[in-house]
């Protein structure tokens, strides 16, 4: 088997959503600048989804596809940023073609060591993407899907927590939406907290009459995770994590610049909340010197931005000969699913579901992996298991360079 060529396909349609898309957006790292600060949900990721009329919102994604010469393909998306797509075709491609698709130890060495400049960000995530089409073939050839060729299911569900990006965060929004997501089976839920070291004390105020409002309304049994991005900083981090501990957080997480172990060591020693991190951390050896310092009490490495699965496998070997708790982040579900049912309960617990992303991720996924009463099962198509629902593309092209 060989490849015979790699396409960027870019999809546009139109998704049915009653009611505003976009509530509220995160804080994020740019908020410590005010004229970013005041910027709305509709200046920043609604922009990405903009009203498209009839209680629908245009979605634009790009999807990748390894033909071969056997009439099998993989295919996986949408991806993350330009930047990957470009590097996909421009750096990547010319290093698989005439290669076989099954040798993936082969190609991702091949891929890593062409661009020494390009250990993380976006050309470690293109590498991300192309290891996972290369898997979805893996698959689709053993006729398996992709947990299976790594030994899994190691369990029989996995629960959910839904992430809440896009709710709005005004107190008694949240607590119906909370109690919501309670009733819907969901094991807790991750709120994405808007205010940070730039709005003071008043700012200060409000994340906690928010977290008093989750817990209150979800009650003593239910996790409530806090989302802080990079937004809070280190001396602000533990006057909020005393501040917050009262209500049981399960964690905090990312508050503080990625780089800044130093600053996550200290917090992790004060803060009477568990830390969670790791998101935008890339390939074993980055996990290694985290786990070698213990920088978090979670972690959630990004499968299909961490250097894909046959990264994750050396991944999930540190994580589990270290004891860690790896709970990963989820960009795409048929990607991190894969990867988590590969890992037991004790490392694994709970999978991350984006309650809106989720949907708008998949939108053009034909079987999108989602969680049913709040539990993960197994992924039971072949390969990745992502095929594109045809109906719903109105337009489509290939995405050329050069």
């Amino acid at each position: 088997m060989k490849i015979t060529d790699i396409k960027l396909w870019q999809l546009e349609g139109n998704m049915p959503y009653k009611g505003t898309l976009w509530e509220e957006r995160a804080g994020r790292p740019l908020d410590i600048y005010p004229s970013y600060r005041s910027q709305s949900a509709k200046d920043t990721i609604g922009r990405q989804f903009p009203p498209a009329g009839n209680n629908s919102y245009k979605v634009t994604q790009t999807f990748l596809v390894v033909e071969t010469d056997e009439s099998v393909s993989g295919v996986v998306g949408p991806l993350t940023g330009d930047g990957t797509a470009y590097y996909i075709i421009t750096q990547l491609k010319p290093l698989l073609v005439d290669k076989n698709p099954l040798a993936t130890e082969l190609l991702w060495e091949l891929m890593y060591r062409n661009t020494p400049n390009g250990r993380s960000g976006d050309n470690m995530i293109a590498i991300s993407y192309l290891d996972y089409a290369l898997w979805d073939i893996k698959g689709k050839w053993a006729n398996q899907p992709v947990h299976r060729l790594l030994g899994g299911p190691v369990q029989e569900g996995i629960p959910a927590y839904a992430s809440t990006a896009g709710f709005s965060l005004e107190p008694e929004q949240a607590a119906k939406r909370v109690k919501m997501i309670k009733e819907e089976g969901y094991a807790g839920s991750k709120w994405f907290f808007r205010c940070g070291v730039g709005d003071g004390i008043a700012g200060k105020k409000k994340n906690v009459q928010l977290m008093e409002s989750l817990r209150e309304a979800a009650g003593p049994n239910m996790d409530i995770m806090i989302d802080a991005w990079a937004n809070w900083g280190l001396p602000y981090s533990i006057k909020m994590a005393h501040a917050l501990k009262d209500y049981n957080p399960a964690w905090i997480e990312e508050p503080i610049q990625y780089d800044l172990y130093e600053s996550y060591l200290e917090l992790k020693s004060k803060s009477p909340i568990a830390i969670a991190g790791g998101e935008h951390e890339f390939t074993r050896w980055n996990v290694k010197t985290l786990l070698d310092r213990n920088v978090f009490d979670i972690y959630q490495f990004e499968p299909v931005w961490a250097g894909g699965v046959s990264e994750l496998i050396k991944i999930n070997a540190l994580v589990t000969s270290y004891g860690a708790t790896f709970i990963p982040h989820v960009y795409l579900p048929a990607a991190s699913a894969q990867i988590a049912f590969a890992l037991n309960t004790i490392t694994t617990p709970m999978l991350e579901y984006h309650y809106i992303l989720g949907e708008i991720y998949q939108f053009f996924i034909l079987d999108p992996v989602k969680p049913k009463r709040g539990i993960f099962y197994p992924p039971e198509k072949s390969g990745l298991g992502i095929s594109i629902d045809s109906n719903k593309v109105k337009k489509r092209k290939q995405i050329l360079y050069g």
